[in-house]
């Protein structure tokens, strides 16, 4: 039974109802897709995808009458639905009105309910979920390059479906590519292949639409492990192999924490740097940015992130974007045990630290209601609130149940958890309801009830939370402290032994008026304006942009025309765009800059710089 009256109180303040999610126009409640079979062409001249998507539909409701699918900025052409003799029916269809966040919703009227409708269609060149790269976009130069980003509810720019992580779908696809290129999707991908009769596809695991995934270039293929293919343009394909290799390993650790991976391959995708994230976690091939390729492997967690997500998030899913800290605290937690196991304690405690600090630094300008693990409001743009409250703070909760009850304890929950809901979309009420059953009844001292609804709900961090402390980032706060009060020269801080996270948490801990000679002292001493570790360079920059530092305006503009990825490029313009000769600056490479960033990083950077959509 629930402790008090304040659970049942939580659980209907956190549940959407699974049918109702905010951000899609899909009556799930009546009828669900169950496989969707994609036919299409790519054509990089005019940048669509043209073909149809054939649906298999579960209804529910025998009083139905229509199907509601979001789309975005789609050229329906027409609609059929499959006759009992076999034979296909046109269908009468009709685009509603455009919403700014969700698009727009296709009704087809389907009395009698068919089994299967088919939408023949073409996307927009603008669609949202698409970036098509011409050759001078790609490392040879010799071909163009189209790559697909569906999270959080850009599936619907490219393929009309219910496009919310509420329904889970099996799919096939038959890909048309140009000669001379690879087509590759979020599923079983064959290395062999050629593509001579189209690129099939087959995938038989049920996924959300947001990680419906495609990509189409120039690629090369290494093994580099028994499960793990590395896809990348042939000039980076032996950089990539390198980095990654201790990808295997990682599979197996977490396999001997949270159970089998239940995936088949685990695969690896190293897009162009206008890639607009670290990663997506797209089932048995992750897309990873370039950006992580640092020659040294200092930057592989987020391979362990991405793994992380096999379990959390494409195992169990959040059921709507309100819900998105169960995707991203539980991988951010699993991806910091991974970490522990391969690379020690120190390095992991290192880890949470750093997260945690610049977790508390962003929540300062975030508004109370999105400082909670569940959102206090409602109908956002998933991609507009994006922070990381959901994958820090989330983590940090988790971290505080573990450290009260144990981690042989926590250990055998989350296992249970990720095996009790495999294969399922859940919403925030779900897990409470489990976490109370499972491990607070016999652990109530846990998680007392106000402390749980202080996480789930409340702004900021819960007092009682104990913070991660690292010995060797204690060290890095006194010799930062001493260079910042003279006390120490930078020839003197013995940093060159420092590891990349070590210097991460230096440089953020710069105060921002820190005097430029200062900054120029220590880029003598350590060249960090030539440094090549993107997490350095970029940090290096923000730190240069805020004193006034000349040096830094030659390769940040470089950096800000080679690397689309918004952690990076949102932050590096909104700090320019502080000040009125930084702001003319930044308006100045955007101008050249923006046809090479992915739509989502367009969004994030217009708002920064105050541009409007044309």
């Amino acid at each position: 039974m629930l402790r008090c009256l304040l659970l049942p109180l939580l659980l209907a303040m956190t549940a959407p109802a699974l049918a109702s999610d905010p951000h899609s126009f899909a009556q799930a409640d009546k009828v669900r897709v169950s496989e969707l079979s994609l036919d299409l062409d790519a054509d990089f001249e005019q940048r669509q995808l043209r073909g149809f998507a054939e649906l298999a539909l579960d209804w529910r409701d025998p009083k139905a009458r229509q199907l509601v699918l979001d789309t975005r900025d789609l050229a329906i052409e027409r609609v059929e639905g499959r006759r009992a003799d076999g034979g296909w029916k046109r269908l009468t269809h009709r685009l509603g009105a455009r919403d700014p966040i969700k698009g727009q919703a296709l009704t087809i009227r389907t009395w009698p309910q068919p089994e299967r409708v088919r939408v023949h269609y073409a996307t927009s060149p603008q669609a949202s979920g698409l970036q098509w790269l011409t050759p001078r976009q790609t490392l040879s130069g010799k071909h163009p390059f189209l790559f697909s980003q569906s999270q959080a509810i850009h599936a619907r720019s490219w393929v009309p479906l219910q496009d919310t992580p509420a329904v889970r779908f099996e799919f096939r696809a038959r890909i048309e590519a140009p000669p001379g290129l690879r087509v590759v999707m979020g599923a079983p991908n064959d290395p062999q292949a050629d593509g001579e009769d189209g690129w099939s596809f087959d995938m038989r695991s049920p996924i959300p639409s947001y990680l419906l995934a495609l990509a189409i270039g120039e690629l090369d293929t290494r093994d580099i492990g028994p499960r793990t293919t590395v896809y990348a343009e042939p000039a980076r394909i032996d950089a990539a192999a390198g980095e990654f290799a201790d990808t295997e390993r990682m599979i197996e650790i977490a396999e001997s924490l949270y159970g089998p991976y239940r995936w088949g391959r685990y695969d690896l995708l190293i897009l162009p740097p206008s890639f607009p994230y670290g990663g997506m976690e797209n089932p048995l091939l992750s897309f990873i940015t370039p950006t992580v390729i640092a020659g040294d492997r200092s930057l592989v967690a987020l391979i362990a992130h991405e793994l992380a997500h096999s379990w959390s998030g494409n195992l169990v899913t959040n059921a709507s974007w309100a819900d998105f800290w169960l995707n991203e605290g539980f991988t951010v937690y699993v991806e910091n045990r991974i970490i522990e196991a391969l690379y020690g304690t120190d390095a992991a405690i290192m880890q949470q630290q750093i997260g945690q600090s610049e977790l508390l630094a962003e929540m300062k300008d975030l508004p109370p209601y999105l400082q909670s693990l569940v959102p206090q409001k409602s109908g956002l743009d998933p991609d507009a609130v994006f922070s990381s409250v959901p994958y820090d703070k989330g983590a940090w909760f988790l971290r505080t149940i573990e450290g009260r009850v144990g981690r042989e304890v926590f250990d055998a929950f989350l296992r249970s958890w990720f095996d009790a809901y495999a294969f399922q979309s859940v919403d925030t009420a779900t897990f409470i309801a489990f976490l109370e059953k499972n491990l607070l009844v016999a652990h109530p001292e846990a998680m007392p009830d106000a402390e749980l609804s202080a996480w789930l709900t409340e702004p900021g961090i819960p007092a009682a939370t104990k913070a991660a402390a690292s010995a060797q980032l204690a060290a890095v706060d006194s010799a930062r402290e001493a260079f910042v009060d003279g006390k120490l020269a930078a020839a003197e801080l013995k940093a060159q032994s420092w590891s990349t996270q070590e210097w991460m948490y230096f440089l953020n801990g710069l105060p921002e008026d820190l005097p430029a000679a200062k900054l120029a002292e220590l880029d003598q001493t350590f060249k960090l304006t030539q440094a090549q570790n993107s997490e350095i360079a970029f940090r290096w920059y923000l730190a240069g942009i805020r004193a006034g530092y000349a040096p830094i305006r030659a390769p940040l503009e470089v950096f800000l025309n080679t690397v689309g990825r918004r952690k990076f490029v949102k932050p590096l313009f909104e700090a320019l765009a502080l000040d009125p000769e930084n702001k003319a600056f930044a308006e100045r490479i955007y101008r050249e800059a923006r046809p090479r960033y992915h739509p989502v990083t367009q969004a994030a950077v217009d708002e920064a710089l105050g541009w409007k959509e044309s």
